[in-house]
């Protein structure tokens, strides 16, 4: 089976076959990538919110975006459309236990970090986002799973200056993406 695709001239990213991995392709994905940067997505049921961190995560150059193959959103034209060719471009694998999934990325030396508004929770801003590292985004209302939460290596929020206490997930992608790539900048 072949891994990430290479860009070619022949397709269109919209014409381009999507391709999507299972739990059993984790090493082979991950081979040769010094410090990956994985999105994993816990449950979103919003098509349009899939899409958009689809794009995101190409835009941030993800080396992988690992999503939940029961009580999520499927990738259909919907999501590929909103995508923009992320979804064509970015390495997916369906899990089919997420908690196993993560279990299998700490043994491949990638810390886990879970996005949560929950009191032991520290700053973006502040928590090294450098070397190997899967982060965690949850769903649209509850955020991540309890036992997500107790599998990340540690709790990650974004500080809220307004009224409103919370980021769309797409939104709330994004800014973690970047900061990540803004770290390992240095």
């Amino acid at each position: 089976m072949p891994f990430p695709l290479a860009r070619d001239n022949k397709h269109t990213d919209a014409q381009r076959p999507l391709t999507k991995y299972s739990e059993d392709d984790l090493e082979d994905l991950l081979a040769g990538i010094k410090d990956p940067l994985i999105l994993v997505l816990d449950g979103l049921q919003d098509p349009h919110n899939l899409g958009a961190c689809l794009r995101t995560a190409d835009c941030a150059g993800v080396d992988l975006v690992i999503i939940t193959k029961k009580h999520s959103a499927p990738v259909n034209e919907t999501v590929k459309r909103i995508a923009c060719g992320g979804a064509e471009r970015v390495p997916i694998l369906l899990a089919n236990n997420l908690r196993n999934t993560l279990d299998k990325l700490k043994k491949l030396d990638v810390w886990i970090a879970g996005t949560s508004d929950h009191k032991t929770s520290q700053s973006l801003w502040n928590a090294n986002l450098r070397g190997p590292l899967a982060l965690v985004m949850g769903a649209e209302g509850e955020g991540i799973r309890h036992l997500t939460g107790l599998t990340a290596d540690f709790l990650l929020c974004i500080p809220m200056y307004g009224t409103v206490p919370c980021l769309n997930v797409s939104v709330a992608t994004g800014i973690c993406l970047f900061e990540a790539r803004r770290q390992r900048k240095k």
